[in-house]
């Protein structure tokens, strides 16, 4: 395994098969944040005390042979140049702030990229764990199993009352952020998300763009995530996340058959002139390239699109963004230039799944 692997390669091994409403959710997330006792937080630790926890995390890995889920890469983001950091966080194996912020930041990458284990990014330890469609709770009993081999070697920061310290005050308690990443085209197109949003953040859950708080919705790609993890325990934050995500992909699928059978002839037509533009562009840019493939991907579970699969438009979404590109490009690339590659590689691609199917 090499760090080429993790940046060559659009889509993740796990994304490449299908999870429970795999139409609608396209992942689910766990993330754990953990803090070592009697270690400062990475805003103000020294650096002896960064490698440290450093070490300490990379040696349980390396000694630790029969976990279960293979050999974990280490990877220090200070020896990353600026495109390869960029390209690990649009595939979601590392965060923003890892890769722009983090004092001797370090990460443990599973083979088939389910696993990421973040160090010294807002906490000493962040375990991420990713399964396709609704399996949150099989991404918990997973992040549970790293937990457990971390907490058996090393001391937890942890209070009887309040649980995990962790830096920032929202993740005290279990530590836990659950979020499912969902596709809600026919939402959107119907203008009920405004009214949805509201009605969610009262239950205690957050909306969020396509990489987490302060992005985009890229795409009609959203995050729900838990906001509270003090006072309640883990199985009743993933029962509650799971109940709101279940209702949204009814609500989902009850706007797309109100849109076949109300605007079948309008929604087919807007499926295939995205197809139409991503099939011919010379040049697009990151946010139409974004809406033309989720309208694509909304034909094909629909059903208006036979000859692609699912597949292919995850591994466009990843493909396109602009570090992606300029990984593909074999160096950086001014704005215009992205685009042009950007359509280019879509053309190119698409071509090859249809001669692949066999389709028209």
């Amino acid at each position: 395994m090499s760090l080429e692997k993790f940046l060559n390669q659009a889509v993740s091994s796990w994304m490449s098969s299908e999870g429970p409403d795999s139409d609608i959710i396209l992942s689910s997330r766990i993330r754990l944040a953990r803090n070592l006792r009697n270690f400062k937080f990475p805003t103000l630790f020294t650096n002896d005390e960064a490698r440290e926890i450093i070490s300490k995390t990379k040696n349980i890995f390396v000694q630790e042979n029969d976990h279960g889920f293979g050999q974990l890469e280490f990877l220090e983001i200070d020896d990353l140049k600026a495109l390869e950091k960029r390209v690990l966080v649009e595939k979601h194996l590392i965060s923003p702030r890892l890769a722009e912020h983090a004092t001797h930041g370090a990460v443990l990458l599973s083979g088939q990229e389910d696993i990421s284990i973040m160090l010294n990014e807002e906490d000493h330890i962040r375990i991420q764990c990713l399964f396709p469609g609704l399996q949150i709770s099989e991404a918990l009993e997973r992040a549970n199993v790293i937990d457990n081999i971390l907490e058996a070697k090393v001391d937890y920061a942890f209070d009887e009352k309040l649980g995990y310290i962790t830096s920032c005050p929202t993740n005290v308690g279990t530590g836990l952020r659950a979020s499912v990443m969902v596709h809600l085209p026919a939402l959107i197109l119907t203008r009920q998300m405004n009214r949805i949003i509201p009605a969610i953040n009262q239950l205690g859950l957050v909306v969020r763009g396509i990489y987490g708080e302060g992005s985009e919705a890229l795409g009609n790609i959203f995050q729900i995530s838990n906001q509270i993890t003090l006072g309640k325990s883990e199985e009743d934050i993933i029962g509650d996340l799971i109940s709101v995500v279940q209702q949204i992909v009814a609500q989902e699928r009850a706007a797309r058959e109100a849109l076949i059978k109300t605007s079948g002839i309008q929604l087919e037509n807007k499926v295939f002139r995205s197809y139409g533009i991503l099939a011919n562009s010379r040049i697009i840019e990151t946010k139409e390239a974004s809406e033309c493939l989720s309208d694509v991907r909304l034909g094909i579970d629909t059903g208006y699109i036979t000859h692609l699969s699912r597949n292919i438009l995850n591994e466009l979404m990843i493909l396109t963004q602009p570090g992606f590109l300029q990984q593909y490009a074999g160096g950086p690339l001014r704005p215009v230039e992205r685009d042009i590659k950007r359509a280019a590689l879509i053309r190119e691609r698409l071509k090859l799944e249809e001669r692949r199917t066999g389709g028209d």
